[in-house]
């Protein structure tokens, strides 16, 4: 009885040095040596300092700039969730009706225009980055007007919509869609 408590013991010693320390060493080890751009966390800087990741949704209520889905958790990434309102939740009601007045009003939408789904609901982790090109395409006017851009330069903004369109991996996996942060970033260089 002693000898197998003593061997379990071992086993138990070994694995878990195996499978806690070395086996997570070497993988992190070789996502850095490998790729260590995503093994860092997709991290985007400018002028040598860290503006944000290319995973995770920001926040931005300015006129100038192109908006994310809304967030349940308000873009913070350590309790990463949503708000767990059921379809028949009031609160879901109340909230999505409020998102959808404040996108038509800021965007100078009709109130007949069908308001893509991410710009009223939440995402499941508060923190998707990306939006439909057609949420992006119905805030360019707003923009536009905010930057008293052109109509060379609101051209120019359509066109960097349908250049930054990510489309379905591998044809079939997800929808069409578009990183707010990396449009923001080309947005301020026009």
């Amino acid at each position: 009885m002693k000898t197998q408590t003593i061997t379990a013991l071992k086993i138990l010693l070994i694995m878990t040095v195996l499978t806690g320390i070395i086996y997570p060493l070497c993988m992190t080890g070789l996502a850095q040596l490998i790729f260590p751009y995503r093994a860092n966390g997709s991290l985007l800087k400018r002028d040598g300092k860290i503006i944000g990741s290319e995973l995770i949704g920001q926040k931005s209520d300015s006129i100038k700039y192109f908006w994310s889905r809304p967030s349940a958790i308000d873009y913070n990434p350590v309790p990463s969730g949503a708000s767990n309102f059921g379809p028949t939740s009031a609160q879901l009601k109340k909230q999505v009706v409020q998102r959808r007045k404040v996108f038509a009003e800021k965007n100078l939408v009709p109130d007949t225009t069908a308001i893509p789904k991410e710009m009223i609901f939440a995402s499941a982790s508060g923190l998707d980055p990306h939006i439909s090109p057609e949420a992006a395409l119905l805030q360019v006017e707003r923009i536009a007007r905010a930057r008293n851009f052109d109509i060379s330069q609101k051209q120019k903004l359509i066109k960097c919509i349908n250049e930054l369109t990510e489309y379905p991996q591998f044809f079939c996996l997800g929808e069409k869609r578009i990183n707010v942060l990396m449009l923001n970033l080309t947005l301020d260089n026009f």
